[in-house]
């Protein structure tokens, strides 16, 4: 294991799973953090068939709200995010994203830490290509207006935690939110 991916495996080992399914998909992340160095998207959309993408989720904490917005190419609610870069660490790629997509140069990551609060591993071809997601928390406010990068996004949409149900999202966002939750009532 090369020391880009020893990093990425630590972080991965770091996260505390929320349900059963999450507990499956970190040993998976970590199965194959252990039996590849590249984990790193080399060519679009998918090669190599499974690599790393950093989430970052803004978060109103006070009302409880996340900012996702219409991703162009997906057609779903997302949050910002994308792939990590060839030897970028994952945080570094949440605070390039939240730069890029959401026009937030300084990203405020203390409302519950600068680690990935979340993990997943998501189809997204039918061909069998799998992001293994890391998502991060972005403190966000949501009376401030952020304005999402147009070559990613159609727009953005403030979504509350409590009544959240939309089903054109990522999959795994409702368990998120479940999580999230319980993370900010701590």
């Amino acid at each position: 294991m090369n020391r880009a991916t020893a990093v990425v495996a630590e972080i991965v080992g770091a996260i505390e799973p929320f349900d059963e399914r999450e507990r499956d998909q970190i040993g998976e992340a970590l199965r194959w953090l252990a039996s590849t160095d590249d984990v790193f998207r080399r060519v679009k959309p998918d090669t190599p068939p499974r690599h790393l993408v950093s989430y970052t989720v803004l978060v109103d904490g006070r009302r409880g709200a996340i900012l996702l917005g219409r991703h162009r190419l997906a057609g779903l609610w997302l949050p910002a995010g994308g792939h990590v870069d060839p030897g970028e660490h994952p945080l570094e790629t949440a605070r390039r994203e939240a730069d890029e997509e959401m026009g937030i140069p300084e990203a405020d990551f203390g409302l519950l830490g600068a680690a990935p609060v979340f993990l997943t591993i998501t189809p997204t071809h039918e061909d069998g290509h799998e992001d293994v997601s890391l998502w991060y928390v972005l403190r966000g406010d949501s009376t401030r207006e952020y304005v999402l990068d147009p070559r990613e996004f159609d727009g953005g949409q403030w979504w509350d935690i409590d009544s959240f149900a939309i089903t054109d999202t990522d999959p795994s966002l409702p368990r998120f939110l479940k999580k999230l939750t319980a993370a900010l009532a701590r």
